[in-house]
């Protein structure tokens, strides 16, 4: 069977799909403008989006909730669409965006920026510095290392990486002051969208944007990668070029929300499993499913962790709790999640 005919078998999108998770989002969205410690009804958001409402609640629902919210959704949209990505990449479903040390990098150089006492833009852009400079090292090393498989040198070389990334924001923690830096760190390397503003948005947008964008392009040749690089030199497309392209893009991606909102793990893993299991792994209907689940998700997650304890539970800690469980349920069913 010719990479043609075996791609031409894949699931094909379920009519009216797409449609009904952007109308689910857009509930979700609504819902969580009325949840949190100022109750608010359906009316009062209402008024208060038209700008008839009361000032408090006019207050709470522009200058807090919905910076939130977009946040939220930009942090799930833009990690599930990386690990779909890196996992159509490697041609494994067990794989996320931390792979390559992109979240590890990201975290020690908001760390740095902390334990410099620099502000708070110039700590997200240490962050994304960091995440970026983590990939950039990953490639360089596994472009030294020749007679070896690519794909698999790129995996050890990231987990390498982020180990040593991960000791040096320790040792930075150890370093830290206790009573002032240590807690924000430890906060941040949490994940969380308690401190998010409409300002804190804005930069990110272009990146993730910027990021989407070769993903979209390419997303015919992301599917003849994952039949195999023999596959893909006989359907005429230069296998390195895409591979580096696609890891590019999903690396900013990641290290643009990572600045943004902290780390924040297993979004990247579970949610390009879910959308896999709806549509199949063709990557042009797997990406916009994946970007819908995954900023609903995440919208969901970080309603739960602001609504559930009278303090706030870092967002990490609730995709972590909900991930681990789903990520051994992944390892027990094998490589039969990937067809």
């Amino acid at each position: 069977m010719t990479a043609r005919a075996r791609l031409s078998l894949l699931p094909r999108l379920v009519p009216g799909l797409l449609p009904g998770l952007a109308l689910a989002l857009l509930a979700l969205s609504f819902g969580a403008v009325l949840i949190g410690p100022l109750s608010l009804s359906p009316g009062e958001v209402l008024r208060a989006l038209t700008g008839q409402g009361e000032p408090q609640a006019q207050t709470v629902i522009w200058a807090i909730r919905l910076p939130r919210i977009g946040a939220a959704l930009l942090l799930g949209a833009a990690l599930a669409a990386a690990g779909a990505s890196y996992q159509a990449l490697f041609r494994n479903p067990l794989v996320s965006p931390d792979i390559l040390g992109v979240s590890a990098g990201a975290g020690l150089g908001a760390v740095a920026g902390i334990f410099l006492s620099l502000p708070v833009a110039a700590i997200q852009a240490t962050a994304f510095v960091g995440g970026m400079a983590a990939v950039g090292v990953v490639t360089l090393i596994a472009t030294l290392v020749r007679n070896t498989d690519r794909t698999l040198t790129l995996v050890l070389i990231g987990v390498v990486i982020g180990a040593l990334a991960g000791a040096a924001t320790s040792l930075l923690k150890v370093l830290a002051d206790p009573y002032d830096q240590l807690p924000a760190i430890t906060f941040w390397l949490l994940g969380s969208l308690a401190s998010i503003t409409a300002g804190d948005i804005l930069p990110a947008l272009p990146a993730v944007a910027l990021g989407l964008v070769p993903l979209v392009l390419l997303r015919w040749r992301i599917n003849v990668l994952t039949l195999g690089d023999d596959e893909a030199r006989a359907l005429g497309i230069e296998a390195g070029r895409t591979r580096f392209l696609v890891i590019v893009a999903a690396t900013l991606i990641t290290a643009s929300v990572t600045a943004l909102a902290g780390v924040v793990g297993w979004v990247g893993l579970v949610i390009p499993h879910i959308a896999r299991m709806l549509v199949g792994p063709g990557f042009g209907r797997l990406l916009p499913v994946s970007l819908l689940i995954g900023a609903g998700y995440v919208l969901v997650v970080d309603t739960l962790a602001r609504s559930i304890a009278q303090i706030e539970v870092p967002l990490g800690i609730l995709t972590a709790v909900i991930g681990a469980p789903f990520f051994i349920w992944l390892l027990a069913r094998g490589r039969r999640g990937w067809t």
